[in-house]
């Protein structure tokens, strides 16, 4: 902290929003007379103007005699972020190979950086040139804009810059136009009222006497204010329902206010994250032993204040939550704070209601399903202590707590805890870090938990426990295999849905019980191929082939966005003879409408669920048993409490096992596992069908069992083997560019770099092109580093990339880092 006191010079470490790896140096802004670390200041880099984030204060400067530029202004009163998470971003910053900056800015909500854009000018030469219009080629649509402003808007600017050649170009090199900065308003801030506080009451006697003669208006609007004050016993009204009980209420405040009667203020509200309020749970009337016993391991270590790491291996239904929550009263008991991660936005939606019902309104939301000024909000809550407890996706590990008691990692095996795009942390991973680095308890719960996270608690670095039975010691689910390729059909080819899968949700459907039927595949068909060349057709921009959404009508690329119009022709022979192939949930839902005339059938998928208020509903039409059948992807297979299922389908149980990536086994069992443990948690058993091509595989099998046991133990024996985590460490390394032939030859450089500097106990593998080898017009090679020890790897890595840099052509392509990949696709 700076104060009154420090030196007058001293030197402020400052993170900016930058690809820059370090943080740079900055003298404190002109009247800045406390600065704090957290705090975000406006900082000059180069030209621009950008957001910088306070990570310390320094009595010397980092080089002697160096020149440090003073800081533009201080954009925040307050720390957006505690001082004990600035050695998390630091440890983040170092291990993913990622600026410092743009950790801290993607761990904000968005809209908040400051920055200035560059905008173009008209100059004085300019002015003269263009009022007498130039010849008709010449003339841009922008120019009425750019001669009545004087300059065009950043994003026209920024539309326009890209283009080189053109009227921008040529009157540029004539001095006719510059480049100026403008400073970007934010995106986001708080949101406030108007509120209104009497200061004299009217019905008060001895006040009247003094008090100027009123309007009728303002004294009607005198006394509902007074009335609405005492009503809601506070004192100050919102200036909007003064207004909507009476209209003339905004006018007469102004009176008012002259006469000293009322004043006039703002104040913050805060957006609703929910949109409706989730559903409520009551508390269990008692706990199964197995409860009390995780507890009584769990408790005294949160009440300790201790770091102390466990991995909760409780099969589906043994009532983990529970756990979860009584845990968290121990950590709020001792004046700390609770941080909830789920993998998913729609697996919060399930916490979010048993939380809500305990622990009521200091509850706060934190993921991107939000919008922008929600999400600030809930922060806000949370920086001020005015919430406890955090619940969200993955990025809600980064959560302003300044002294978090308990972190829970809920499904902690789920991949989509690692971040895809950059920086590409894994937020289990993150939980772990930050309960160490604060000294916090951390639960990782999961009824089949990652094979490397199982591989910590064997060797004693997680402390395991174990719930072995469902709650009120229901049964786990029987699990029958239908193996396709006995099931004979007329066309040879195998069916969607076995007869015994038919028929068993006939039977379900007339005992009045739900069914749940999976399939990890949405749109109608995954494939339009051409009946007379018999090619697919593909995306413009990745090497995918596009999947026939037929309620849309389009064909769709899931990784671009890109689509076409269902009747197209096809772009190698013209022919107009398109035939859908595959299936997705969409077509289950038809094919099930036919199957099933009488059922009332619902679809949850990333298609149906982009608005939260359409798939809660869904969500509760399936409790309140309004709905017969539930199809879905992964996303109804984790979490969900549903008592009336008592069948579920699993239509293509081994889909991700043709995937060129070592935890694929891994993923099917886990998947498998997740979807049956949705069956028989009610009163009533369980039954689970699974259809597959590969009924000897041991996923598949060992999922039948529910023997997690034996996964583990084929899974280690194998990574051994290979050196697979974890027992080694993996750092994948991906080139990607627009010239093919260009990035080829880089990534045959950076391979090349990678050999020479290659230590002994460190592989190197590739460059090879990725498994997508296109991607949203891109093409991608990729190198992979694999070593037992993790700083000879991370070495090698920055070495790697240091060298690259300085290739000619380096600058055409974009190098990225995944360290500790999930995804190998």
């Amino acid at each position: 902290m700076i104060s009154d006191e420090a030196p007058a010079t001293p030197y402020l470490e400052v993170a900016v929003c930058a690809p820059i790896e370090h943080p740079l140096t900055y003298a404190p802004p002109p009247e800045a007379a406390i600065l704090q670390p957290g705090q975000r200041l406006l900082v000059p880099l180069g030209k621009r103007q950008i957001t910088g984030y306070l990570l310390a204060c320094q009595q010397q400067p980092p080089v002697v005699g160096a020149k440090i530029r003073p800081a533009l202004a201080v954009l925040d009163p307050e720390p957006l972020f505690p001082a004990a998470m600035i050695p998390f971003f630091r440890w983040i910053a170092d291990y993913y190979h990622h600026p410092i900056g743009e950790i801290i800015q993607s761990a904000l909500p968005s809209g908040l950086d400051r920055r200035s854009v560059p905008v173009i000018e008209l100059t004085a030469a300019g002015t003269q040139a263009l009022m007498a219009p130039p010849s008709a080629e010449e003339t841009p649509v922008w120019l009425p804009e750019l001669l009545a402003r004087g300059e065009l808007s950043p994003a026209t600017s920024a539309r326009i810059i890209k283009q080189r050649e053109g009227p921008f170009g040529r009157w540029r090199r004539r001095g006719w136009l510059q480049l100026g900065h403008r400073l970007r308003a934010e995106k986001v801030r708080p949101k406030t009222e108007t509120v209104a506080l009497p200061l004299a009451s009217p019905t008060t006697t001895g006040q009247r006497q003094q008090q100027p003669s009123l309007k009728p208006s303002e004294t009607k609007t005198l006394a509902l204010l007074w009335e609405l004050a005492g009503a809601e016993q506070q004192s100050a009204v919102p200036r909007r329902e003064l207004t909507r009980q009476y209209p003339g209420a905004g006018r007469a405040l102004k009176g008012l206010t002259a006469h000293g009667l009322v004043e006039l203020s703002q104040r913050r509200l805060f957006r609703d994250p929910l949109g409706e309020p989730p559903p409520f749970f009551t508390k269990p009337a008692q706990l199964t032993a197995e409860q009390q016993a995780v507890l009584a391991a769990i408790q005294p270590a949160v009440a300790g204040g201790r770091y102390a790491p466990f991995l909760l291996h409780g099969v589906t239904g043994s009532g983990k939550t529970e756990v979860y929550l009584q845990a968290a009263a121990t950590a709020l008991a001792q004046g700390r704070q609770v941080l909830v991660l789920v993998p998913e936005i729609a697996l919060a939606t399930q916490l979010e209601g048993h939380f809500c019902s305990r622990f009521g309104d200091i509850v706060a939301l934190l993921h991107s399903g939000l919008a922008a000024g929600a999400r600030f909000d809930q922060w806000s809550l949370l920086l001020a202590g005015q919430a406890q407890i955090a619940i969200g996706a993955r990025s809600a590990i980064f959560a302003p707590l300044p002294n978090p008691g308990l972190i829970i990692v809920d499904e902690e095996h789920d991949p989509a805890y690692k971040q895809e795009d950059q920086p590409r942390y894994n937020a289990r991973d993150l939980a772990v870090l930050r309960g160490l680095q604060q000294q916090a308890t951390v639960i990782l719960g999961s009824a089949t938990p990652a094979v490397a996270s199982f591989h910590q608690a064997q060797a004693g670095k997680f402390k395991l426990l174990t719930m072995a039975k469902r709650v009120e010691d229901r049964p786990l689910p029987t699990v029958e295999i239908i193996d396709l390729q006995e099931v004979k059909t007329v066309s040879g080819r195998p069916p969607l849905f076995s007869p015994q899968l038919v028929k068993a949700l006939k039977e379900n459907l007339a005992g009045g019980r739900q069914s749940l039927v999976f399939l990890n595949r949405r749109g109608f068909a995954n494939l339009m191929l051409c009946k007379d060349c018999g090619r697919p057709i593909q995306c413009q921009h990745c090497q995918v082939s596009l999947t026939l959404h037929k309620k849309r009508g389009q064909l769709l690329c899931h990784h671009c966005g890109f689509h076409l119009p269902r009747d197209v022709v096809c772009p190698h022979c013209r022919s107009g003879t398109l035939v859908a192939a595959g299936f997705g949930t969409e077509r289950l839902e038809e094919e099930l409408t036919r199957l099933l005339p009488a059922a009332r059938i619902a679809r949850l998928d990333q298609d149906t669920s982009r608005d939260r208020r359409r798939y809660l509903a869904v969500l509760k039409a399936v409790r309140d048993q309004e709905i017969d059948v539930l199809i879905g992807t992964q996303m109804i297979t984790k979490g969900h409490h549903f008592p009336q299922v008592t069948l579920v389908g699993i239509v293509w149980a081994d889909a991700g096992l043709g995937i060129p990536d070592y935890k694929a086994a891994e993923r099917t069992f886990q998947l498998l596992t997740q979807v049956s443990g949705r069956a028989g948690r009610g009163e009533h058993p369980g039954r689970v069908i699974v259809q597959t091509l590969q009924a000897d595989h041991y996923s598949v099998s060992l999922a039948q069992a529910h023997d997690y046991q034996g996964l583990y133990q084929r899974e280690i024996a194998l990574r051994r083997r290979l050196g697979f985590p974890p027992f080694g460490r993996l750092i994948n390394l991906r080139l990607d560019g627009e010239n093919e032939q260009r990035c080829q030859e880089l990534a045959a450089g950076l391979g090349a770099i990678a050999r020479r500097q290659q230590p002994a106990g460190v592989q190197v593998l590739g460059p090879a092109p990725a498994p997508l080898a296109r991607l949203r017009g891109r093409y991608r090679w990729q190198l992979l580093l694999k070593g037992a020890e993790v700083a000879a790897i991370h070495t090698l890595c920055r070495g790697i990339c240091a060298e690259f840099a300085k290739l000619p052509g380096a600058s055409t392509v974009k190098l990225s880092l995944d360290v500790d990949p999930e995804n190998m696709v």
